[in-house]
């Protein structure tokens, strides 16, 4: 059983030929297609109903307004029955033909396989920040892919049970997979123009983009320890402004005059000050984690043996 998830908004003109390329392409396999509508202010609802009602393979949800993309995803991950779940746009921009590649390298023992679209039919000033963006995504996290924005992606279904996202991190589904210890791969393939309607995507997406990446980089290095990174940064401003009051105990002390008028006096107490805040929040972090901190959280698991149920543990309340 393969789902394929599709959130769309207002991608009323392609949906019709969206279907009938599934249908090709699911012709011999049994499939689901789960259209999420993330509040369209179209038509989208009206054909889908239409394509529910002629194809019993049609699943269709419709949010109660526009809640973005990582929102619906998560929507059509809950709802999917798959054992392997693929996701694409709903623009026709992914060819359906190229599914069973995806299927194949998920039989080749990959758990995600992420979309690489080496050719792009977009104008450059969306290619040239897309692939620094992309570089930055693969130095910064160790999973080296050449395209994370692509929606064409395939999953085993454990990823997606495991993986959680939320805001706009669906792009980075495969990253928090591969911290997770998953398997990722990719594949290249074919970006077709688009037809219908005008992107969603404008430059602020790039900003919002690489503030995500900080949200992934923390999440994927010190979602567990956030004291180490707190905690490292408030002990180097503790050091240099403790550097700066040595030095200047050194002078008073030297009779090289007064130093309650040196600037560096000012900006050392405030180096005292901020570092000593970050520790303070870098052990409340710890504490909070702690304390919310799920043990499924702490590891994944590949495969089972035997018999290995256990019964659950309350946790013990202080």
């Amino acid at each position: 059983m393969i789902s394929v998830v599709l959130p769309l908004f207002n991608e009323v003109e392609s949906l019709a030929t969206l279907h009938e390329e599934l249908s090709l392409a699911f012709a011999t396999m049994e499939a689901e297609f789960l259209f999420v509508d993330d509040g369209s202010q179209d038509r989208s609802w009206a054909e889908l109903r239409t394509l529910a009602e002629a194809d019993p393979r049609v699943r269709a949800i419709r949010l109660r307004r526009n809640f973005g993309k990582a929102a619906a995803l998560t929507a059509g991950f809950r709802e999917a029955k798959g054992e392997v779940i693929m996701t694409m746009d709903a623009d026709l921009q992914d060819d359906p033909a190229e599914v069973p590649r995806f299927l194949e390298a998920i039989a080749g023992g990959l758990d995600v396989v992420s979309g690489w679209k080496r050719t792009r039919h977009d104008p450059w000033h969306k290619v040239a920040p897309s692939r620094v963006f992309n570089w930055a995504v693969s130095r910064l996290t160790g999973c080296r892919l050449h395209d994370h924005n692509c929606g064409f992606k395939a999953y085993r279904r454990e990823v997606v049970e495991e993986v959680e996202i939320y805001g706009e991190l669906h792009r980075f589904i495969p990253v928090l997979a591969f911290a997770r210890g998953f398997r990722v791969g990719e594949l290249v393939v074919k970006h077709r123009a688009r037809k219908f309607g005008r992107s969603k995507y404008g430059m602020t997406r790039l900003v919002k983009g690489f503030l995500d990446l900080m949200t992934v980089r923390f999440l994927t290095r010190f979602s567990q320890r956030p004291l180490h990174i707190l905690g490292s940064l408030g002990l180097f401003l503790l050091f240099v402004g403790g550097l700066g009051m040595l030095y200047l105990a050194f002078l008073w002390v030297d009779g090289r005059g007064p130093i309650g008028d040196r600037p560096l006096l000012i900006y050392s107490a405030t180096l005292l000050g901020v570092g000593a805040q970050f520790l303070s929040l870098g052990i409340l972090a710890e504490l909070v984690t702690s304390y919310n901190l799920r043990p499924e959280d702490t590891y994944s698991v590949a495969e089972r043996l035997g018999t290995t149920d256990a019964p659950e543990t309350p946790r013990q309340s202080s």
